[in-house]
């Protein structure tokens, strides 16, 4: 007769749960190589393997999570829709020497998320140094609303010198609205709100996480920096709210290479929008648009930029700002700089750059000389290789780490936000950047990639074959489970 040992119940159990998790896998992921990733983690450790898919793995976008933020953010979309498309098409064939090029550009955000295209000023800020006394002085000339929203948000020098003045606003009658991602900005604690609280700034984290180690929502980060001061001035880009983005700071000890950009005028609403989309969710208000939000946009200074937002997220239905780089890089036709922290890119960036590089453009990839983990750093190494056959030249940055998320493409076109080049930036978090056209600014930011080029080394073919045959698996290994990272 058949007798049911433990060790056979116990077989019968792992080999339910991992065919499960294989056929949930299957059918829940629409990235191969992502699905790859995980069956081989739920076949080679069945129990850990499920944990960690149902934990991180499983795409929450369209179930009940977000949910409420999705009816909130169509809602809120179609008040606002006329106001910030009406003159896109008007610019667009307006300034066709400007644009030379990026018409592609301009439509795919157009069409996909009715981003506007608008006249704006726009001011690049090099490291925390120039980025936070250009903040503060703002903060201060605030009469209306002052908006904020960061991934980190340390309770320090800076974090303070930021409190203060929201502090002083709200007490002179500004609104303030502060959002912070829970995970990123989890050393604020209860005390560093008490004095907001009473001054009237309103706080809210984004997402609680309340089982870190076995949230699945700690996979979806809101990993935007924005400002948004009386709806017509704005900042974005990759600098967090921290004492370590200062270099000029007594006591720094590690150089922080990071870009921001500050902009005024129209293309500020479309960030006003993002921020009261996630305001809405994360606070369970109702806020509405209104004049002292969205300002009247004719009565705002025009400057020499053309600024589209671009933002995406698990609330979105496409993966946005991955499109948005796809287009800078296939379109270029004459050089692409990227710039990026964590570079582990999906099939479709991989191959645009290949092809640019192919194609005889002037391709150029740079990052740290080592990313702050060590894993991360082996899954990119797995990259460089088949770049480098094809021609792109790539730089780590030796003068310190380099957290700058930007691309520059040509003489007209330059990308600055918050999102990295790996699938966490495309799939899981919340990000957002701006698009901007204009000679000035790429003039800037090529410069700035050429200074960042001249402290960094070289990586050439030999360098990589050369190594052990050990470090070449280490990094296979690694590529293998990259889509998970």
């Amino acid at each position: 007769m058949f007798a049911l040992t433990p060790k056979l119940a116990l077989l019968i159990v792992l080999y339910s749960i991992t065919l499960f998790t294989v056929v949930r896998i299957i059918m829940d992921s629409r990235n191969p190589s992502k699905a790859l990733g995980y069956l081989v983690l739920a076949i080679t450790v069945p129990v850990v393997g499920a944990i960690v898919y149902f934990s991180f793995g499983v795409n929450y976008r369209k179930k009940r999570i977000y949910n409420k933020k999705l009816i909130a953010n169509d809602r809120l979309l179609q008040r606002i829709r006329e106001r910030i498309i009406t003159t896109t098409h008007q610019i667009l064939e307006s300034n066709r020497h400007k644009l030379d090029g990026q018409r592609d550009m301009v439509n795919l955000l157009l069409n996909d998320s009715f981003e506007p295209l608008s006249s704006n000023k726009v001011k690049l800020l090099i490291n925390g140094e120039s980025k936070f006394p250009e903040v503060l002085a703002e903060l201060e000339l605030a009469t209306q609303t002052i908006h904020l929203e960061y991934y980190i948000y340390e309770d320090d020098v800076v974090g303070n010198q930021l409190k203060e003045v929201l502090i002083r606003k709200a007490r002179a009658g500004v609104k303030v609205r502060f959002v912070y991602d829970d995970f990123g900005s989890k050393g604020l604690k209860r005390k560093f709100f008490r004095d907001m609280d009473a001054a009237g700034v309103e706080s809210f984290p984004f997402f609680k996480v309340h089982l870190p180690f076995i949230a699945s929502r700690l996979n979806y980060r809101n990993h935007r920096k924005i400002i948004v001061i009386d709806g017509h001035v704005g900042f974005v880009g990759g600098i967090n709210v921290a004492d370590h983005y200062v270099n000029d700071r007594p006591g720094q000890s590690l150089f922080w290479r990071d870009t921001h950009i500050k902009i005024s005028g129209p293309a500020v609403q479309s960030l006003q929008y993002h921020f009261l989309a996630d305001w809405n969710f994360c606070s369970q208000q109702d806020l509405h648009p209104d004049t002292t939000i969205f300002p009247d946009s004719a009565r705002m200074p025009k400057g020499d930029s053309l600024v589209q937002i671009v933002a995406s997220g698990p609330d979105y239905p496409r993966a946005s700002i991955m499109l948005c780089y796809f287009t800078a890089i296939v379109n270029a036709r004459k050089r692409v700089y990227i710039t990026s922290p964590y570079f582990i890119p999906n099939n479709s960036i991989n191959d645009a750059i290949k092809k640019a590089a192919l194609s005889g453009k002037d391709v150029r990839l740079l990052v740290p000389l080592e990313a702050d983990l060590r894993f991360v750093n082996a899954a990119s190494r797995s990259y460089y290789e088949e770049l480098l056959e094809c021609g792109v030249k790539i730089y780590r940055y030796k003068k310190g780490f380099v957290h700058a998320k930007t691309i520059v493409a040509d003489d007209n076109l330059a990308i600055v936000g918050t999102a990295n080049i790996d699938f966490r930036s495309f799939e899981f978090n919340f990000e957002v950047g701006a698009v901007v056209y204009g000679e000035r600014v790429c003039a800037e930011l090529t410069a700035q990639f050429l200074e960042d080029q001249a402290q960094s080394e070289e990586l050439s073919l030999e360098m990589l074959t050369s190594r052990s045959w050990f470090h070449h698996v280490v990094d296979k290994a690694a590529r293998l489970f990259s889509p998970l990272l």
